[in-house]
C-alpha cells in the first residue's frame, strides 16, 4: 500500500511539473488570440458556441506560468496539441453562469456574450470549455473547438483606434500584472476627466495592502475608449445612453448591480492594449458596480464609496475572492451547493476545509468562530457569507469583501491576493 501510494504521488508530481515546464517559444507565437462565445441554456442546462477568433496584439500574460495553478472559476478552458498535450488553461466566470441562478433563467431561455484570451498558437489547437457541476464541484467538459492558426477568417482587423497611455510602469509585460482601465460613458470632451479617474484609482489600489507592498509587480493602462453620450444606462429610470461599453444598472432587475452585459464589446475594446486584467470606471455617481472572476471588473467613478467598491470589485474579477456579505438584496437563488466546497479561496463550507485557510488559525480559536466582536481581527471560522446566513463560512468578523466599512482585506484575502499577483509574475 505504502509503495502505491508513493508510486501515486511520483505520478502526480512529474505530471505537475512537466505541466509546469512548457516552453512558450515552442508553441506560441508573439501575438495573443481572443476566442468570442456564446454561452446560451437556461436554470437547468447550457451550451457553448464559438462565436469568432480574433489576433490581437502582444500576448502580456506569464510565459512561464501557462497552466493556470488555481482550481478557480465556474468555467475551465484547456489547450491542447494535435498530441494531446495540455500547453494552456484557466479558469473563468461569464455573467450567463450568474444568470442561471435566477429566477428568471427557470422559465426564459437567453443568450450571452463571452471572451477568452489565449496566446497565439503555432499550431493546430484543441480548445476544451468545460464547466462545474453545481452537484459534485468538479469539471465536466462541454464544449470543444479545433482552431488552426493558419485559417484565413481570424479577424486580424483593427477593431478600435482608441488611445492607451501608461499610468505606472514597472517593467516588462511578460513579469508583471498588466491591469487596463477602460473608460466607460465618456464624451471625447470628458477624456481629461477620464485620465484624473482612472490615475485616482491607481491610488486607491496602490493604498491597499497586499497591492501596496506589491507596486513594483503592476504595470497599468488606461484606454480612452470615447463614448458618443455621457454616463451609463439606468432602465428602471428610463434613462439610456449610447456607450462604448454598453453599460446598465439594473442587472437581473436589481438597482445596484452595474455590468457590461457583452462582454465581447468590452473585450474588443481592449484588444489594442496589454491586458491581464481589465477594469471599467464608469461615469457617474450613482452607486453600483460589479465583478466577475478573470472577466472584468466595473464599478462607478464619482459616488463617496469609489475606493471601496473598486478595491471590492477588483478583488472578485482579479483574484478570484467570494463574497462575504449575507444580508444586502441578490437576484441569486441557492447560488452555493453546501454538500460542496465553494473555489473561492476565501468560502467554505467546512466539506473540505483542509485545503483552504485552516492552517492559517490558532488553536485557540474556536471553530466555528462566534460573530462575536471579541474576534475582531482574528482569523477564523465566522459562518454567514456567499449571501447565504446558514452553511457557509467566512474567514474574519469583517473584511473588503464583506464591507465597505473594513479597513482592509483579511489575512486570507491578502494571501489570495497575493498568490494571483505571484501567478503573474513569477
Amino acid at each position: 500500500m505504502k509503495k502505491s501510494l508513493f508510486l501515486l504521488f511520483a505520478i502526480c508530481a512529474v505530471n505537475i511539473l512537466s505541466a509546469q515546464n512548457i516552453n512558450y517559444d515552442d508553441h506560441f507565437t508573439a501575438e495573443r488570440l481572443r476566442i468570442d462565445f456564446v454561452f446560451a441554456g437556461n436554470a437547468t442546462s447550457q451550451n457553448i458556441y464559438l462565436d469568432g477568433l480574433k489576433m490581437e496584439s502582444a500576448w502580456s500574460g506569464s510565459r512561464t506560468s501557462l497552466i493556470a495553478p488555481f482550481d478557480y472559476g465556474e468555467y475551465r478552458l484547456e489547450v491542447k496539441t494535435k498530441e494531446g498535450k495540455l500547453i494552456f488553461s484557466t479558469g473563468f466566470n461569464n455573467l450567463f453562469q450568474e444568470w442561471r441562478t435566477t429566477a428568471e433563467a427557470a422559465v426564459t431561455p437567453r443568450a450571452f456574450s463571452g471572451s477568452c484570451r489565449i496566446p497565439f498558437p503555432k499550431e493546430s489547437v484543441a480548445v476544451i470549455v468545460s464547466e462545474r457541476e453545481k452537484k459534485t464541484g468538479k469539471f465536466r467538459q462541454i464544449s470543444s473547438f479545433q482552431i488552426d492558426p493558419k485559417d484565413k477568417l481570424i479577424n486580424r482587423e483593427r477593431e478600435n483606434n482608441f488611445k492607451t497611455i501608461s499610468l505606472h510602469n514597472s517593467g516588462d509585460p511578460a513579469n508583471k500584472v498588466d491591469l487596463l482601465f477602460i473608460a466607460e460613458g465618456y464624451t471625447a470632451e470628458q477624456m481629461e476627466k477620464f485620465r484624473a479617474d482612472a490615475q485616482r484609482f491607481v491610488s486607491y489600489l496602490f493604498e491597499t495592502e497586499p497591492y501596496k507592498s506589491r507596486k513594483n509587480d503592476f504595470n497599468i493602462w488606461a484606454v480612452e475608449s470615447v463614448s458618443a453620450e455621457s454616463g451609463p444606462d439606468i432602465p428602471h429610470q428610463g434613462i439610456w445612453k449610447n456607450t462604448a461599453a454598453a453599460s446598465n444598472f439594473y442587472t437581473f432587475r436589481l438597482d445596484r448591480y452595474l455590468t457590461a452585459p457583452d462582454h465581447k464589446k468590452v473585450s474588443s475594446i481592449a484588444s489594442e492594449s496589454p491586458c491581464d486584467a481589465m477594469y471599467v470606471i464608469v461615469n457617474t455617481d450613482k452607486y453600483g458596480g460589479g465583478g466577475i472572476y478573470n472577466y472584468y471588473g466595473l464599478s462607478m467613478a464619482d459616488h463617496a464609496t469609489a475606493s471601496q467598491v473598486f478595491v471590492h470589485e477588483f478583488g472578485h474579477s482579479f483574484a478570484g475572492l467570494g463574497d462575504e456579505y449575507y444580508t444586502s438584496e441578490v437576484a441569486y437563488e441557492d447560488f452555493y451547493n453546501l454538500k460542496t466546497e465553494p473555489w473561492e479561496p476565501n468560502l467554505t463550507t467546512l466539506v473540505d476545509f483542509d485545503r483552504k485557510w485552516k492552517k492559517l488559525i490558532n488553536k485557540t480559536t474556536p471553530v466555528p468562530t462566534p460573530n462575536d466582536a471579541k474576534f475582531n481581527g482574528v482569523t477564523g471560522v465566522f459562518e454567514g457569507g456567499g449571501y447565504m446566513s446558514k452553511g457557509i463560512y467566512r474567514p474574519a468578523l469583517d473584511c473588503r469583501m464583506k464591507s465597505n466599512t473594513a479597513p482592509g482585506f483579511c489575512e486570507v484575502c491578502v494571501k489570495a491576493i497575493g498568490d494571483m499577483i505571484d501567478y503573474y509574475t513569477k
